[in-house]
């Protein structure tokens, strides 16, 4: 339905050129069930892609070749016999602060850590529905920043660029699904950790609600602040994730009620006519930011397609208030109590030394504070949903950092320049409310870029149902980067 609007509605800016698209999560399911393919070719496939990908993208910690060899032949046996499930026989992967069982949860760091007895619930739930874990990829220490870099593991690559990040600190997970390696990862979100590397991937990228997927054995991840989550490049397949994912262990603290329907069947249906509060402000930050004038033209043009889909569209400013201070004691408190376990503390980066050292003061101090200051802000920054039932803001202010950017500086001079890149996408992570990233567009220089569907709590298919109808438009899942396995095997 047409609607006239203050926003610019011109073609999408997605320029790259077109090649053949790698098959997407959904069209692997749907060729393993026709029997148009196996499971052992589809895992061979993404074990010579993680092969032929290191040495430039270094996507990947571990490598499971041999037991992923196992379990496809098992899903081949069991396809062969009339058995189907979500994701049977498909390769994911998952990134490497989720337990696999026999692998070590490094998350990032150096050092011998020994192997996992368990999977943890998650995992659990992936295998459950079948699908086959090729590996695990790589992530700063202890998730610290949107970018993935490390000594224990040297910079992973974006496809789109290897001069730069690929985001943080679910980086490799998003370099692998955007490089073609997988059609599907898992991330985990603390302060924007899947949706920063979605965006800088030309990736769909969900934050669920808080609890919507487990995070057991932890009973809550980073004092609540993190979740696991799905990257795809569709929305159907991020749908369809998040349906396997879903669900909680009995202990857990956090368990939002379930969906009414399938997130896959949201996805696949048009949302209603929409009150859309379209914002370019962003929290305060300590740091100095700006938003690059890119990235606000795309947000407001993204803005324009949604009026025209026949939704209403307004330039509206959430009320966030001094919440960045709940974010630092949660979050620093977090980093404490993870490097306890880590069992050579002297290997870490001194930044993340630092900022344990700090979080263990916060912990004892703030932390308790930050928790009671949620309910009043979820009520102060959720007032914008009384007249808005989304909100669109840029996922971050500035496109992908190079590689290196922050090599040499302190843990302070690196805080200011990542909170002056990416301030837009953790207040959802202190309301513990849900948002999924989408496709932007990509720079003059080629570098991609997105924009956040926020919304208030438990709202996830009333997101994606949005996404999807934009994603109709945008057709982003077309694009294939130009350091991805199948941009160089279709040229």
């Amino acid at each position: 339905m047409p609607s006239t609007s203050p926003f610019p509605a011109s073609e999408p800016r997605i320029r790259a050129r077109v090649s053949e698209s790698p098959a997407s999560l959904t069209e692997c399911v749907a060729a393993l069930a026709d029997g148009l393919t196996t499971s052992a070719e589809l895992v061979e496939r993404a074990l010579t892609r993680i092969e032929a990908t290191q040495p430039t993208l270094n996507a990947f910690r571990i490598v499971r070749a041999e037991a992923a060899r196992a379990e496809a032949a098992e899903a081949d046996r069991r396809l062969a016999a009339g058995e189907r499930l979500p994701l049977l026989g498909v390769p994911v992967a998952v990134k490497d602060d989720i337990d696999v069982d026999g692998e070590p949860t490094a998350f990032g760091c150096a050092g011998p850590f020994p192997p996992k007895s368990q999977d943890c619930e998650m995992v659990r739930r992936l295998r459950d529905a079948g699908a086959v874990i090729v590996g695990k990829t790589n992530t700063p220490e202890v998730g610290l920043y949107p970018f993935t870099e490390g000594h224990a593991f040297g910079a992973t690559r974006n496809p789109w660029s290897l001069d730069h990040t690929p985001g943080g600190s679910s980086g490799g997970s998003a370099a692998a699904v955007a490089a073609g390696i997988v059609p599907a990862a898992v991330g985990s979100d603390g302060a924007g950790s899947v949706r920063i590397p979605a965006s800088w991937c030309n990736l769909v990228g969900v934050k669920p609600q808080r609890g919507r997927i487990s995070t057991w054995p932890d009973r809550e991840s980073f004092n609540g602040l993190a979740c696991l989550g799905p990257l795809t490049r569709t929305v159907a397949d991020a749908a369809l994730m998040l349906d396997v994912l879903s669900g909680n262990h009995p202990h857990e603290l956090h368990a939002p009620p379930p969906a009414c329907e399938p997130y896959s069947e949201a996805a696949a249906r048009e949302p209603r006519r929409l009150r859309i509060a379209l914002s370019l402000r962003h929290p305060y930050s300590a740091a100095p930011v700006k938003l690059h004038p890119e990235i606000a033209a795309a947000v407001r043009r993204l803005g324009g397609v949604l009026a025209n889909l026949g939704h209403t569209v307004v330039e509206t400013d959430p009320s966030y208030g001094l919440m960045g201070l709940t974010l630092i004691a949660r979050g620093e408190a977090g980093v404490h109590e993870w490097v306890t376990h880590v069992p050579d503390a002297s290997l870490l980066d001194p930044r993340t030394r630092t900022t344990a050292r700090i979080g263990g003061i916060l912990s004892r101090t703030v932390l308790p504070l930050a928790r009671r200051l949620e309910p009043l802000l979820q009520r102060r920054v959720g007032s914008i949903f009384h007249t808005a039932d989304v909100l669109i803001a840029p996922t971050s202010a500035s496109p992908p950092l190079p590689i290196g950017a922050t090599a040499g500086l302190g843990s302070r001079a690196t805080q200011r320049m990542i909170a002056g890149a990416c301030p837009y996408a953790w207040p959802w992570n202190v309301l513990g409310w849900p948002g999924v990233s989408v496709p932007a567009g990509l720079t003059d220089d080629g570098l991609p870029f997105g924009a956040q569907l926020l919304g208030p709590a438990n709202s996830e298919p009333l997101l994606l149902s949005l996404a999807a109808q934009l994603e109709r438009v945008e057709r982003w899942h077309e694009q294939v980067a130009p350091h991805a396995v199948n941009a160089s095997e279709h040229r």
